[in-house]
C-alpha cells in the first residue's frame, strides 16, 4: 500500500468514526428540539457531584431550620413529580448561607439553593418556580450539551478531574457548563433555546407538584425590583 493510499483510508477512517460519534450523539429534547451530548449520564452524574463537593466546601450552610424546611419541602415536593427515568434518582437538598440570590441543580441529584434567594422568592410557589426551572436543565440535559460542545477532544475522566478541583484554571468554567457558575463568580448562561424549555417545562413541572405557575410572575417581579429594574 502506498503512504498516499494510507492517507486517504486514514483519512476516510476518521471521517466515518466522527459520523458516528455524531448519530450517537444526537437526541431530542422534550419538547422537540435536536440536542448533541456525548457524555453518558453516569459521566455527567460524577462531574454534578464533584462540581457539588466543591461547591459544598467553599460555601457554609445554612443553619436557619426554617430556611430548610422550606427549601426542603418544595425541593421534596418537584422532584417527587418527576417522571421517567429522572424519577429514579435520589436527590441531595442544601441550602448555603450566600446573600447572592441564587440556586442550582446538577446532574447527579444536587440542588443548592443560597439563603438571598429566600429574600426574593418569598412564597413557597415562587421557590418551586426557580428550583423547577433548574431542576429542568437537568432533566432536559442541558449541560450534557454544553459540555460535549466544549470538552468534546477530552475524556469525562478528565472533565471529573478538572471540577474535582478548585485550584484548577479551568474550574470556574466547568462548573459554570454544568449549570452553577454563580457560585464560583462565573457568569455562564445557558442558551435561549434551553432557557425556553427550561421556562416552559418548569411552568409544567411546578403544577404538576401542586404549585400554582403563576406565583413566577410574581417571582419575576420581586427580582426586577431587588436588581433594581
Amino acid at each position: 500500500m502506498t503512504p498516499r493510499r494510507l492517507v486517504a483510508d486514514r483519512r476516510r477512517l476518521a471521517i466515518a468514526m466522527i459520523a458516528v460519534l455524531c448519530v450517537a450523539g444526537c437526541q431530542t429534547s422534550a419538547l422537540g428540539r435536536r440536542q448533541f451530548k456525548m457524555m453518558s449520564e453516569a459521566e455527567m452524574s460524577q462531574m454534578g457531584t464533584a462540581a457539588f463537593t466543591e461547591i459544598s466546601k467553599q460555601s457554609p450552610p445554612s443553619r436557619d431550620a426554617r430556611e430548610n424546611a422550606m427549601v426542603t419541602c418544595v425541593a421534596s415536593a418537584l422532584t417527587q413529580s418527576l417522571v421517567g427515568s429522572s424519577s429514579n434518582t435520589r436527590w441531595e437538598v442544601r441550602v448555603f448561607a450566600d446573600k447572592t440570590p441564587n440556586a442550582f441543580a446538577l446532574p447527579g441529584g444536587k440542588i443548592g439553593v443560597n439563603t438571598g434567594l429566600l429574600q426574593v422568592a418569598k412564597t413557597q410557589g415562587q421557590l418551586a418556580a426557580v428550583i423547577a426551572h433548574e431542576i429542568v436543565h437537568v432533566m432536559e440535559g442541558h449541560a450534557n450539551e454544553r459540555v460535549s460542545a466544549e470538552f468534546a477532544s477530552q475524556t469525562a475522566l478528565q472533565a471529573v478531574s478538572v471540577v474535582a478541583d478548585a485550584s484548577n484554571p479551568m474550574y470556574g468554567q466547568m462548573v459554570g457548563l454544568l449549570g452553577a457558575g454563580v457560585q464560583v463568580g462565573v457568569m455562564l448562561p445557558f442558551g435561549r433555546k434551553q432557557e425556553r424549555e427550561a421556562d416552559l417545562l418548569g411552568l409544567d413541572l411546578m403544577a404538576t407538584a401542586g404549585f400554582d405557575p403563576r406565583e413566577s410572575i410574581a417571582l419575576w417581579h420581586n427580582m426586577s425590583k431587588a436588581g433594581g429594574g
